[in-house]
């Protein structure tokens, strides 16, 4: 069988091929018809074990193999490979729902010998009760694809992974399990042996990546690294991934190199508003990476397990992911057939608070879990996320998780859009549920100690894995006792990048719609006489342009820099396409600080040479708008805060604040002065403070 098995593999990669350690153990665990757990690094091939397995059981007479994987998008490359194989691998997702009729058509045929599916399709009853039953054979194996998804203590823990679990124990026992990863801990391993059942065979190799020269590099802010990028990228031969932690970054990083003369461009979910178009624009990309056609692309996490270029040459992080395992997985995308591929992390100021705010919006507390129970419980006939947004200041996302994990442990059931309380009881771990957001803390602390380690690097990512075979790598920078990059920037490209993110200005998307329960039961258009224009925001707030004057003015001088006005000036005089421009200037008010925003206002209106009106005034005290966590909550906080006092003049009005985060209290202060009789209303902010914007 092993012969067998190594033809195929040498179909599928050349006749030079031969089996990785372990490879071929995995395969024939599975033919074996055990349930198998490998844990083996990144770029070892663990796509080959379910391929090739599933093309043995086929020819043995078992149905399908069905796999379920967060990386549909991204495995075309293995896809393609096992049809060198004869295998007629299908998927069904959210993008390709118009495929769908024919897939199954196919799998009730005996036609497809491998199925894809995203973990979410698992929670679609009609799949679960009309088509999956109808496989024709049955399932003959069963794969699970980033096995670390199931445990809530792995770094990417997906509700959906949940479900996996129920099928699994109600599959035939003769057909087998195969779960991969390359990224869990002991600690996750017992967690996924614990779900799976204790008669899991666990085949586990060694986690080093030899082919890697690890760096890290400490720089202030991200003028400093984009100087950094620009001075070192084209020192590497062949291309790379730069990840960001944020859209807003991708973009910044991609438009900054290319005016640079340098061929990068971005990558993430929001290429295009139109979804078709925006997967073209991510296909495109990713070929032109493939092809060497680019640079690098500067991208989200989206671009990370599942995309296999070979020769990869780098990968640069332009901020600190939130934990080593994170890391290991995403520089294990370089050099998987390169002796020698970089993987460069740079890190500075801003990196702790987007990974705290990714660690507080990961999981939801058992706390908001016991009042979406108990507000879905003394209800009368169930109730909608909507409903349950009104109720409860929790974020859309972190509600959605709630839902999901009560639905798949049976506490709550969903018919259509309502959510009700099942018969179940409901017994939270609340231990656990403490000890996994400790666990992330735990593992950013881990990632700071990274940065500043004086030894192997690839031997403390391996140790902190639970790794045996951990040992110095002989490679990185601190085993080589050299850098390979410089962590010195040119003073004159940091002094360019300040401005280059000086003039990286914000819109204001106008809102236009009210969510329901604020003007009427259903989400209302807001009437397009009372929407904004088109507004604009200086910069990000902290940032290394404008960001970081504006932050130390507000906290600690109490009034904006004349820095501050005049580039705000500029902007609204030099950059900004409006179609009539104001004749006067208000400002939000605040009950806190009344002269802050009011003092900044007055200064551009004189600046600009029109005159400044107070027309708004604050009725009552709320709560700051960031603490507001999801739309309704931040629409009816700032809804009830807010009056127009006298009639307006009828001309175009700039309506200035510090900060902008929901774009609710400039919606609500727009509408209020429209109806008061004033012409077109400019938001401007100073400052965006939404962490949320771009993150993925």
């Amino acid at each position: 069988m092993k012969e067998k098995g190594l033809a195929l593999l040498k179909e599928m990669l050349g006749q030079t091929a031969e089996f990785h350690n372990d490879q071929w153990e995995s395969i024939e665990s599975v033919l074996n018809r055990k349930k198998t757990l490998v844990v083996q690094r990144t770029g070892w091939g663990k796509s080959i074990v379910y391929f090739i397995a599933t093309k043995l059981l086929r020819e043995q007479g078992a149905g399908p193999t069905i796999l379920i994987s967060p990386l549909l998008s991204l495995m075309k490359n293995q896809i393609e490979n096992a049809t060198k194989i004869g295998i007629s691998a299908e998927t069904i997702n959210s993008d390709n729902n118009k495929d769908w009729e024919r897939v199954q058509q196919r799998l009730f045929e005996g036609k497809c010998d491998i199925l894809l599916l995203s973990p979410e399709r698992l929670g679609n009853q009609d799949f679960m009760t009309k088509i999956l039953p109808k496989i024709k054979g049955g399932i003959g194996m069963f794969v699970i694809d980033e096995a670390h998804c199931i445990s809530d203590w792995g770094h990417d823990f997906r509700p959906d992974y949940r479900r996996i679990v129920r099928i699994i124990k109600y599959l035939p026992p003769n057909v087998p399990v195969l779960a991969t990863t390359a990224t869990a801990n002991q600690r996750v391993v017992e967690d996924i042996q614990e779900q799976l059942g204790s008669d899991l065979t666990v085949i586990r190799g060694p986690l080093m990546r030899e082919s890697l020269r690890l760096q890290t590099i400490k720089l202030k802010d991200q003028a400093e690294r984009l100087a950094w990028l620009y001075e070192n990228i084209t020192k590497i031969e062949g291309s790379g991934i730069i990840y960001c932690l944020t859209i807003s970054d991708c973009n910044k990083v991609a438009k900054w190199l290319r005016k640079k003369g340098i061929s990068v461009l971005e990558y993430h979910t929001r290429l295009s508003e139109n979804k078709e178009e925006n997967r073209d624009l991510q296909e495109k990309r990713e070929q032109l990476l493939m092809q060497n056609k680019v640079k690098a692309l500067a991208s989200t996490i989206k671009l990370g397990m599942g995309y296999d270029k070979p020769d990869l040459a780098f990968v640069i992080h332009f901020q600190r992911p939130g934990s080593l395992v994170e890391y290991y997985q995403q520089i294990g995308r370089a050099g998987r057939k390169l002796d020698n591929a970089y993987a460069i992390l740079l890190n500075g100021g801003e990196d702790d608070d987007i990974q705290e705010f990714f660690i507080r919006e990961a999981f939801p507390s058992q706390e908001e879990m016991q009042k979406v129970v108990d507000l879905i419980e003394n209800s009368e006939n169930g109730l909608s996320e909507n409903e349950i947004l009104k109720e409860l200041n929790i974020s859309q996302g972190r509600l959605r998780n709630c839902l999901k994990l009560l639905t798949i442990d049976t506490v709550i059931s969903k018919e259509n859009s309502i959510y009700s309380r099942t018969i179940n009881p409901w017994n939270p771990d609340l231990i656990k549920s403490k000890r996994v957001t400790e666990q992330r803390y735990a593992e950013l602390e881990k990632m700071k100690e990274f940065v500043d380690l004086k030894t192997c690097y690839m031997k403390f990512i391996s140790q902190q894995l639970d790794d045996p075979y951990a040992k110095d790598c002989g490679k990185c920078s601190n085993c080589e006792g050299k850098k390979f990059f410089s962590e010195k920037v040119c003073k004159d490209n940091v002094l360019e990048a300040v401005k280059f993110l000086q003039g990286e200005f914000l819109e204001i998307a106008p809102r236009k719609m009210w969510p329901a329960g604020i003007i009427a039961s259903t989400a209302k258009k807001i009437p397009e006489s009372e929407q904004n224009k088109i507004g604009k925001v200086l910069c990000t707030y902290g940032d290394a342009g404008w960001g970081k004057y504006v932050r130390q003015d507000k906290y600690e001088n109490n009034t904006f820099r004349d820095e501050l006005v005049d580039a705000s000036v500029d902007l609204i005089r030099n950059h900004w396409n409006m179609e009539s421009a104001p004749k006067w200037v208000t400002a939000v008010p605040s009950l806190t600080h009344p002269e802050l925003v009011r003092g900044l206002a007055q200064r551009i209106a004189k600046k600009l040479g029109i005159p400044y009106l107070d027309m708004i005034i604050k009725t009552k005290q709320t709560n700051k708008q960031k603490s507001m966590q999801n739309n309704f909550q931040q629409c009816k906080n700032a809804y009830d805060g807010f009056k127009v006092i006298g009639k307006c003049p009828e001309d175009p009005v700039l309506l200035i604040d510090d900060m902008v985060d929901s774009r609710w209290t400039f919606t609500v202060c727009g509408s209020l002065l429209k109806k008061a009789g004033s012409g077109d209303v400019y938001p401007f902010a100073l400052a965006s403070t939404s962490k949320s914007e771009g993150v993925e």
